[in-house]
């Protein structure tokens, strides 16, 4: 039996180790992501013995159709409300919950678990919720609208309400998550840099930010913004729970299109050129956000 050199030996190793994971990633990544761009230049539809190839006709359909462009423009607003908003409330929600430590920890142990609660529970019934809260004629939100004086609105069914409501509602399910985020962020800033920064003449609480805290945080601050433009883009329960796309596709996403298009109509080919069309608007925005983002970001 020939004895292996070292390097050999090593290589071998290397194989052992990265095989496992290399193969998993082939299997359940390139090579559906494979398929599904194969598919989308043809006409196949579930159930059927045959195909035809269409070229970009599905692509074509999909970005000068009434539907597919109200689905498209849906979902980037969608994405435009719920990235900034559902960030800086979890920042502000994080610093302040931070700060409380020092003098009331018990209770911002307890406003920790309040904000997480939409990230724990089921999504599906916390729409169920958002649908009984959000009822015309018996919600509490029109309860107490009407006590203030205002006018009830029909927050799910009115097409020019319905998309900001589910982007309410979005917002309010990221803040959670990402307040944890911030806080294993905020609590690995050094208080040497506190320090040092009014010791420099950074002694306000703006400045302190600015100077340290901000700045510190640019990598919790990357992650958190990747992590919340893919849930966004991919929002799907609250739509199938709430409007079903309705009305009149106010509230269709590119996520609830493929659905409909896939697993109700059956029309894979159309269905995988919405989703090719949904990866690459996710790649894209994800480089972007660590191009621009990264550059701005403080490793220590």
């Amino acid at each position: 039996m020939p004895v292996l050199t070292r390097s050999q030996r090593e290589t071998l190793t290397d194989v052992w180790l990265t095989g496992p994971a290399t193969l998993a990633l082939l299997i359940f990544i390139f090579l559906p992501i494979t398929i599904v761009t194969i598919l989308s230049f043809s006409d196949y539809q579930f159930g059927a013995g045959d195909l035809s190839w269409v070229g970009w006709e599905n692509y074509i359909t999909l970005f000068t159709s009434a539907i597919g462009q109200r689905a498209i423009v849906n979902t980037l607003i969608y994405v435009a409300i719920v990235i900034p908003f559902s960030v800086v409330f979890a920042l502000l929600v994080a610093i302040g919950l931070h700060r409380m430590l020092d003098w009331a920890p018990a209770l911002s142990r307890i406003l920790r678990t309040v904000y997480f609660l939409p990230v724990a529970a089921t999504l599906v019934a916390m729409a169920v919720a958002w649908q009984m809260l959000l009822h015309p004629n018996l919600g509490l939100v029109n309860k107490v609208l009407s006590s203030l004086g205002g006018a009830p609105q029909n927050w799910l069914s009115d097409r020019g309400l319905v998309l900001y409501t589910l982007a309410a509602i979005g917002v309010w399910q990221s803040v959670g998550y990402n307040m944890v985020l911030f806080l294993a962020g905020l609590s690995a800033i050094p208080n040497d840099l506190y320090e040092a920064a009014e010791v420099d003449g950074a002694g306000g609480t703006w400045a302190r930010f600015w100077t340290v805290t901000w700045p510190m945080l640019g990598p919790t601050t990357l992650f958190v913004l990747v992590v919340t433009a893919t849930n966004a883009f991919r929002v799907f329960e609250t739509v199938a729970t709430l409007t079903r796309g309705g009305p009149a596709f106010a509230s269709e996403t590119l996520v609830y299109a493929l659905y409909r298009e896939g697993f109700v109509y059956f029309k894979a080919g159309y269905a995988s050129a919405i989703t090719v069309i949904f990866f690459a608007i996710l790649l894209t925005l994800t480089l972007a956000q660590m191009r621009l983002v990264e550059r701005r970001v403080h490793y220590r």
